[in-house]
C-alpha cells in the first residue's frame, strides 16, 4: 500500500478514486490503460477488477489463466476499448514487478535511488512509454507526495503548473480543466508536452 492515501480524482466514484490513491497496483494499471479511452474509463480499470476477482494481486494476476483473466477484463463493461490486448499488458506488467521488485508495486519507486532512476524504473514496465513514464512521475509528485530528487527533469514539463495531465486531477473541476486545456492544444496542433 502507498504510505499515505494520495489525492487523485478522477473516476467519479469515490471507491476507485480511494483504491488508487492507496494501492500501488492499481495506480499502475490506472496508468497503463490510460490510451485511447477516456481517463476516467482508465482509471476505473483497477477497480472494475477488483469486483470480479476478489483482488488486485501482483502474484496472482501474474499467475492468472491468460483466458480467464481476459474474461474478467472484457466482461461488459470492459475494462477498455481493447481488452485482449489490455488483458496481456496487465499481466505482463504483474510478472515484470514478481521478477524485478519482488512482487511488490510499490517499490517501483521507492527502490528508486532519485527522479531520473525512477524513470528508468517505470520506462522498463511493460506498455511504459516515455510520456506514459513522464505523467506517472507527476502523479508520484503531484497527488501522492512521493518527490525524489530530480522528479521535475524526471517528468519533464508535466512537472509544471500547467494543467495538463492526469497528474493535475483532484476532482471534477480539475478534470474538466484538463480536458479543456487538452482540447485547445489539439485544436492548435500542438501535444501535451508542448
Amino acid at each position: 500500500m502507498i504510505a499515505r492515501s494520495g489525492t487523485l480524482a478522477i473516476t467519479g466514484d469515490e471507491a476507485a478514486d480511494q483504491l488508487l490513491n492507496t494501492d500501488p497496483l492499481a495506480l499502475l494499471v490506472g496508468m497503463l490503460l490510460d490510451q485511447q479511452v477516456p481517463m476516467e474509463w482508465a482509471f476505473k480499470g483497477p477497480a472494475t477488477l477488483v469486483d470480479r476477482l476478489g483482488h488486485l494481486e501482483v502474484a496472482a494476476v501474474a499467475e492468472m489463466d491468460p483466458e480467464a483473466f481476459l474474461e474478467a477484463c472484457s466482461t461488459k463493461p470492459a475494462i477498455h476499448r481493447f481488452p485482449r490486448s489490455m488483458a496481456g499488458r496487465i499481466q505482463d506488467l504483474c510478472r515484470h514487478i514478481v521478477d524485478h521488485h519482488g512482487g511488490d508495486a510499490a517499490e517501483v519507486w521507492t527502490g528508486a535511488a532519485d527522479g531520473p532512476d525512477l524513470a528508468n524504473r517505470l520506462r522498463a514496465l511493460p506498455g511504459y512509454g516515455a510520456e506514459k513514464t513522464k505523467i506517472f512521475v507527476a502523479i508520484l509528485a503531484k497527488r501522492m507526495g512521493y518527490r525524489p530528487d530530480g522528479w521535475e527533469v524526471a517528468a519533464g514539463p508535466f512537472a509544471d503548473d500547467v494543467p495538463r495531465s492526469v497528474a493535475d486531477i483532484d476532482g471534477p473541476e480539475a478534470l474538466a480543466t484538463v480536458r479543456a486545456w487538452k482540447k485547445a492544444q489539439k485544436a492548435a496542433g500542438k501535444t501535451k508536452q508542448q
